[in-house]
C-alpha cells in the first residue's frame, strides 16, 4: 500500500517539551513518508514551530491550523467540568481539517478530544488514536487523590473540577461528564478509533459499556529507532552511566515521590538514584530528599534521556497510575535495560517486548518492587539492534490496514 494522502492532527505539536502522544504521532508520520506516502500535518497555532524541532522533527509539511487559544473558558475558575467548552473547540477543529479533507485519503487525529469525530461528516476516512483515559475522564488519567480512581458515577467526578464542590458545581460537572461520554461513544460509532493497548480499550467499559458497533482496533504504541539510533550516536560529554534511572514527569500519578519514600533508608550504600524530568513536585522533591542517593536533573532533553536509560544498571518506571502503555517502559526495553515497574494499566502487555526472560518485572505496589532491587541482575550495556518489535516501521503494516478498512459508517 503506497502514495496515500495522509494527514495526521495533534493539537500537542509543536511544544519545547515534547510528551509522548506528540513523539508518537512525528514518528508515525516520519515511517509514513519513508514507506512513500505524502503526510501532511496540522498542530496547534500556540507555539512556534520553527523554535520546536528538538530530538523528533517531523519530516513533512506542517501547518498551524487549530487554533487552542481563548478556548479554557475559565473552567478551574467557575469550578465545574464544561462539556460545552470541549464541544466548542472540537466543532472549531473539524472546521479547521473540513477546509482541506478533500485534499487527503485519509485523516488521523491524535488528541484530546474524541468527540471531534462526531463533527466529521461519515463518508470521510477518519481515524483517530486514543492515547490516554480521557475517553471517560475529563482529566484523562483516572487519578484521584493518589490513587487510581475507579468510579463511574459522574457525580463524583465534580471532586476533580474543584477540591470542594458545591450542590451547583456537582451537578454541572456530572452533567457534563455524562454528556461527555455519551458523545465519545457516538464518536466511536461513527469512525474509526485506535487504542494504545487492550487496556486502554478494555477499561472504556466500566462508564462508556460494551464498545459493541465501533469501529475499535488495538494498536500497541511504539517508538522510533531512528531517534533512539541518532541520541546513542550523540554525546554531549556527560558520563551515561547511572545506577538506577528513572524518566518521568515529576507528579503524583507517575510516583516518583512514592518510590523514594518506599526506598529512603533502604538503599546500600554506593547505591544512587538518578531522576530526569521536572513537574510541579519537583521543588518538593529535591527539599525532601535531600542528600547524596538520589540526584534530579530536571528537564532533560530526549537525547541525553536514552543515552542515560541505556547505560542505566536499572530502569525504574514507578506510575501508581494506570498506564494507558508506557512508552518510557518500551524505550527501555528496546534499549535492553531490566526494568522494574508495577502491573497496572497496560504495562503488563510490554512483556511481549522483552529482549530476554524476565526483563520485565511487574510488582503488585511499591513496597515489592524496591524489596527486589538488590536482586536486579546487572546486564551489560549492547548495541541497539537493526530490527526491533515496538519500532514504529514494525506497527506500519496494522496502521495502514486500519486506514484501508472501509470507509467510516
Amino acid at each position: 500500500m503506497s502514495g496515500m494522502r495522509i494527514l495526521l492532527v495533534s493539537e500537542d505539536i509543536p511544544h519545547p517539551k515534547l510528551g509522548g502522544l506528540g513523539k508518537h504521532a512525528v514518528a508515525l508520520g516520519n515511517a509514513l513518508i519513508a514507506a512513500g506516502h505524502q503526510v501532511d500535518l496540522f498542530g496547534n497555532n500556540h507555539w512556534p514551530y520553527e523554535d520546536q524541532a528538538g530530538d523528533v522533527a517531523f519530516q513533512g509539511r506542517f501547518f498551524p491550523a487549530l487554533n487552542v487559544k481563548h478556548a479554557h473558558w475559565k473552567e478551574k475558575q467557575l469550578g465545574f467540568f464544561n462539556y460545552y467548552r470541549r464541544a466548542f473547540l472540537a466543532r472549531r477543529f473539524a472546521r479547521a481539517i473540513l477546509k482541506v479533507a478533500d485534499r487527503y485519503d485519509v485523516i488521523h487525529y491524535h488528541g484530546h478530544l474524541p468527540i471531534v469525530a462526531n463533527y466529521i461528516p461519515a463518508h470521510v476516512n477518519f481515524v483517530q488514536t486514543r492515547h490516554d483515559q480521557g475517553s471517560d475522564c475529563l482529566t484523562h488519567t483516572r487519578f484521584r487523590n493518589g490513587d487510581v480512581c475507579r468510579e463511574t458515577d459522574p457525580r463524583v467526578c465534580a471532586g476533580c473540577a474543584t477540591a470542594h464542590p458545591n450542590l451547583i458545581q456537582r451537578t454541572l460537572s456530572a452533567a457534563s461528564v455524562r454528556r461527555w461520554r455519551a458523545a465519545v461513544k457516538q464518536a466511536f460509532v461513527r469512525h474509526k478509533v485506535i487504542f494504545v493497548s487492550r487496556f486502554l480499550r478494555d477499561n472504556l467499559a466500566r462508564a462508556l459499556g460494551p464498545l459493541n458497533g465501533t469501529q475499535s482496533h488495538v494498536v500497541h504504541n511504539f517508538i522510533d529507532r531512528r531517534v533512539l539510533a541518532a541520541a546513542l550516536a550523540g554525546s554531549d560529554g556527560r558520563p551515561a552511566k547511572p545506577d538506577i534511572f528513572i524518566a518521568a514527569r515529576v507528579d503524583v500519578a507517575k510516583g516518583v515521590g512514592v518510590f523514594l519514600a518506599a526506598l529512603e533508608g533502604r538503599l546500600p550504600p554506593g547505591r544512587r538514584v538518578t531522576v530526569a524530568g521536572d513537574g510541579p513536585d519537583l521543588d518538593h522533591l529535591r527539599q525532601r530528599f535531600a542528600g547524596n542517593w538520589v540526584e534530579f536533573l530536571g528537564w532533560t532533553p530526549y537525547s541525553v534521556v536514552v543515552r542515560l536509560t541505556q547505560g542505566a544498571r536499572v530502569a525504574v518506571v514507578p506510575s501508581v497510575w494506570e498506564e494507558p502503555f508506557g512508552q518510557t517502559t518500551l524505550e527501555a526495553l528496546i534499549l535492553g535495560r531490566p526494568v522494574l515497574t508495577l502491573a497496572r494499566g497496560g504495562t503488563p502487555e510490554l512483556k511481549a517486548y522483552e529482549q530476554y526472560l524476565g526483563q520485565l518485572s511487574l510488582f503488585d505496589n511499591m513496597k515489592a518492587l524496591v524489596e527486589a532491587l538488590p536482586d536486579t541482575v546487572e546486564r551489560p550495556v549492547a548495541g541497539l539492534a537493526e530490527e526491533v518489535a515496538g519500532d514504529v516501521r514494525a506497527c506500519l503494516a496494522e496502521v495502514e490496514a486500519v486506514y484501508r478498512h472501509g470507509r467510516s459508517q
